[in-house]
């Protein structure tokens, strides 16, 4: 089957419906960014960034169909007309051609939904329930935004599990640091906007923790500051925004031969923690 035959294939196994409304094929993020998708398939990989070295990794294991979430050239959109003389975009651009991968971009239909347990759930945030396995501590239905409710969890034993379980080299934290955490809600964005809808939904859900993607310094970081100094179990989990996502990725990996049957050999490839560390000097 050829990458465009099987592009054709998912997007039928999806939802396509997103916020009520049908995707919409001519303003769709989903994509093909890069590449011939009238060839065979010879492998694929799921990834959240198809990055300079997960594409490296993905010639190295024969594959040359890579499905992202995120955009490969490095904007809403992937527009490319302003990185004719870009150094960064010229060797990326290289390094594609060299290889012969097509680049697909799973943004809006896996987000619009995979059928699973009986309904339409969001790809990446039912993925990411699934690799942390708390599946048994959901405490509302499969919509965004999810709230999980735990017995003996404390703020350090969850940031050691989403260390572990996203693959993460370390976690910012804001808020309070230390404590039991009875509720966490997975939150999107905090980007302005919808901020005081994410705040009052903090509030009427009563959580003490979010893990979020990005964060706006002014808004839902510093009520979650105050929170804390007034003696408030209130955290920020911020994971970031590919981090936090890419666990979808993941299992999407696991989730594919359901959409196309088992004849292409799939492989997850992690994009890799966004962020590095330096520590305090002593």
């Amino acid at each position: 089957m050829t990458i465009r035959e099987l592009i054709t294939l998912m997007k039928s196994k999806h939802h396509g419906v997103w916020n009520g409304t049908p995707i919409d094929e001519s303003k769709t993020r989903d994509k093909i960014l890069y590449g011939n998708p009238d060839v065979e398939c010879t492998g694929i990989v799921t990834t959240c960034f198809a990055s300079t070295d997960v594409i490296r990794k993905a010639h190295e294991l024969g594959a040359n169909f890579i499905i992202c979430h995120e955009a490969l050239f490095w904007n809403h959109g992937d527009h490319t007309e302003w990185l004719s003389e870009n150094k960064t975009f010229q060797a990326k651009k290289k390094l594609l051609d060299e290889t012969g991968i097509v680049v697909w971009r799973n943004h809006d239909y896996i987000h619009s939904g995979i059928w699973m347990e009986n309904q339409w759930v969001d790809g990446i945030f039912y993925g990411l329930m699934q690799v942390m396995g708390w599946q048994k501590y959901l405490a509302c239905d499969l919509k965004r935004p999810m709230v999980f409710e735990f017995e003996d969890a404390t703020v350090e034993s969850l940031a050691q599990e989403i260390i572990q379980k996203m693959e993460l080299d370390g976690l910012r934290i804001l808020g309070k640091r230390t404590g039991s955490v009875k509720k966490l809600m997975i939150v999107s964005h905090l980007i302005g906007p919808q901020d005081n809808q994410i705040l009052a939904s903090i509030e009427e859900n009563d959580v003490d923790a979010i893990i979020t993607m990005e964060m706006t310094d002014f808004t839902v970081n510093e009520y979650m500051r105050d929170s804390a100094m007034l003696g408030r179990q209130k955290t920020i989990f911020a994971a970031g925004h590919f981090n936090t996502e890419e666990p979808g990725m993941k299992y999407f990996a696991e989730y594919l031969p359901q959409m196309i049957g088992t004849d292409y050999k799939i492989t997850y490839i992690q994009s890799g923690d966004v962020f590095g560390f330096i520590e305090k000097a002593c």
